[in-house]
């Protein structure tokens, strides 16, 4: 939380100085900006970590050194504690903010539009977790065109957003097929899903499985296991959809979706509230795994950066 210093409220956020890894962020104190119209100041109960936090500092040809320091997390659960005219909220209420800039913060002042009533059935640092991940999920659920009947196989089913893309397809009324490793099939299973092993064989595994066939296949890892199997299964290049192989899908003609895209970008601050309906009706959960506190930002960073933490993290100040 903000600390009281000489009389004063001091916050605290996290900042990259520089391009790399978690090595280069540096806790900052900072002056939080009253709301202005159409703002709130949320008072941060837990911040949400995803890989794309990483991504905005990560080391690499063409990066451009004016974005530095560069505020980082995408969103956060907390309590609003400042309200600016019009802005819908009152100081009180529990909500959760996706799309942010500097999440990882004890305090931040974000536009109205992007903040939602916390779902009561998520605690803060699932509901940190929600927005990103759930809206990922439903881009990639919508451009392959999934309705009720269909079959699809999930590459990379027990990770963030593949278990909320087994949510979001059961609801729909999609049988789902998800690909994991065999320590997670527990998990797979308990969101509605068939589990499959990866690995050698994967595609005569997936078609014992469904021998009618797939109509849609949804990656979430990139691997070009996940790419092969996925053009040997579904006929419809279009109902193909990666969100990490985007040289195989350039390639091989299958489409490939992230938030930097117009398209994607706009559909997913669409599908915002309807993901928090659907967490607030019990529909729509989060897994996870562990918090660290605000202090331990770079540590959680390479917990997540490691590909397994094994559930959702998140930030608690």
């Amino acid at each position: 939380m903000s600390r009281i210093e000489k009389g004063r409220v001091v916050d605290r956020r996290w900042v990259a100085t520089a391009f790399g890894g978690p090595e280069v962020l540096e806790l900052q104190t900072f002056a939080v900006p009253e709301p202005g119209p159409g703002e709130v100041r949320i008072a941060v109960r837990a911040a949400g970590m995803n890989p794309a936090d990483a991504k905005g500092f990560a080391a690499g040809p063409g990066k451009d050194p004016s974005v530095l320091p560069k505020v980082i997390g995408l969103e956060v659960a907390g309590v609003v504690d400042a309200v600016g005219a019009g802005a819908g909220f009152e100081v009180g209420d529990e909500v959760i903010a996706g799309q942010v800039r500097g999440g990882y913060a004890t305090r931040i002042t974000v536009p109205a539009a992007d903040v939602f009533p916390k779902p009561a059935g998520l605690d803060f640092a699932q509901a940190a977790n929600l927005l990103l991940a759930g809206a990922t999920a439903a881009d990639m659920l919508h451009t392959s065109a999934v309705v009720s009947g269909d079959t699809v196989v999930v590459h990379g089913a027990s990770g963030a957003v593949g278990v909320s893309l087994l949510q979001q397809a059961r609801l729909l009324g999609a049988r789902v097929v998800g690909t994991a490793s065999e320590r997670n099939f527990e998990r797979v299973k308990a969101f509605g899903a068939t589990p499959v092993r990866y690995g050698e064989g994967l595609a005569e595994r997936l078609r014992q499985i469904a021998p009618q066939g797939y109509d849609a296949a949804l990656d979430t890892v990139g691997t070009d296991e996940a790419a092969d199997v996925s053009l040997n299964l579904v006929s419809d290049r279009s109902r193909i959809v990666t969100i990490a192989g985007w040289a195989r899908a350039e390639r091989d003609g299958f489409l490939a979706v992230g938030g930097t895209t117009p398209q994607s970008r706009e559909f997913r601050e669409r599908s915002r509230r309807a993901l928090v309906k659907l967490a607030d009706a019990g529909d729509l959960t989060v897994p996870l795994a562990r918090t660290f506190p605000l202090d331990e930002a770079p540590a959680a960073l390479e917990l997540l950066l490691g590909g397994h933490p094994g559930g959702k993290l998140a930030l608690i100040p």
